[in-house]
């Protein structure tokens, strides 16, 4: 009597419970698929990067995708202040910028996702001078480049930018060098760093400011063929009165280059779905050896700086 009361209660227990389970496993698994479609190295993300990057992101998202061939990373160039409104659209999951999240960014999007972003610095670049191959001019001072920015009388070069308003080549000028006073009416807009390069390519009364990832790398042929229309200004060196230098790794690295800036990424997601992988692939050793080649600073790896003595 016992036993059959048992083998009762466990068939009606099965009945009740059976169901609930399968429903619970069903509903596991549609989140699932609503949440994590990608995994570190499969799957397909939008993404939003400053134009400035586009020669180091376009070669990053090369190699990750040759190491990762269910990986597919569509990108998307724009000013910066399109890629930082673009944190709001759901079908970006990250964005390459020249700065990080503000505490009331961060807590906005904190609120709305119901999870933290996650952003860092991935590099660090220098903004190059530009002038026709034919200048003769090609020392400045930064008391020069203010000048020629703010339109002072004397100055007879147009500065060209990539954009005039929501760039962030137009934000480092503003901010870093002008300190918010106005631009001069000298300052001429491109439509992007290749079109800088272009234009002072054509006009020697010209001069360009663009990431040095455009112009920096020696050993990509399509670089090689801006330099051949372009000569790469030096810049008084910071601290060092008298001396002008290149932007290039040393002078970024040590600060001697006036002009530099850091590249961030700002992550939406919090799952190890393929913005992370990506993400890790940037801040780790491939992805930091691939900044250094375009001769960018790497920002997450300790390559050591030697002093030697030349006789």
């Amino acid at each position: 009597m016992n036993k059959q009361f048992f083998q009762y209660l466990n068939r009606m227990l099965w009945m009740v419970f059976a169901p609930v389970m399968l429903m619970m496993s069903a509903c596991g698994t549609g989140e699932k698929k609503k949440g994590s479609g990608d995994t570190t190295t499969s799957g397909t993300i939008h993404i939003s990067a400053d134009e400035s990057f586009k020669p180091v992101i376009d070669s990053q998202i090369q190699v990750f995708e040759s190491q990762n061939p269910e990986a597919k990373i569509i990108v998307h160039y724009k000013p910066e202040a399109e890629c930082l409104r673009d944190l709001n659209v759901d079908s970006i999951r990250m964005v390459i910028v020249t700065r990080g999240l503000t505490e009331e960014e961060a807590k906005t999007m904190t609120d709305r996702y119901s999870f933290k972003p996650g952003w860092g610095p991935l590099a660090f670049d220098a903004i190059a001078v530009l002038v026709n191959s034919k200048s003769k001019d090609t020392l400045f001072t930064m008391q020069d480049i203010r000048g020629m920015a703010k339109g002072i009388s004397g100055y007879k070069y147009k500065v060209l930018l990539d954009g005039t308003t929501s760039t962030s080549t137009v934000r480092f000028l503003t901010d870093s060098l002008l300190k918010g006073q106005p631009m001069g009416k000298n300052v001429v807009a491109a439509s992007s760093s290749e079109a800088v390069i272009d234009y002072v390519s054509n006009n020697t009364d010209a001069i360009g400011l663009v990431g040095v990832s455009w112009v920096g790398n020696r050993e990509d042929s399509t670089q090689l063929s801006f330099l051949k229309k372009v000569k790469i200004a030096q810049i008084e060196c910071r601290g060092c009165n008298g001396t002008y230098v290149d932007p290039v790794q040393y002078n970024i690295a040590t600060n001697r280059y006036p002009m530099i800036r850091t590249l961030w990424y700002i992550l939406k997601e919090n799952y190890d779905g393929l913005g992370n992988g990506f993400t890790n692939f940037l801040i780790y050793e491939k992805g930091q050896k691939i900044f250094s080649r375009a001769y960018l600073w790497p920002a997450r790896m300790n390559f050591e700086i030697r002093k030697t003595n030349l006789e």
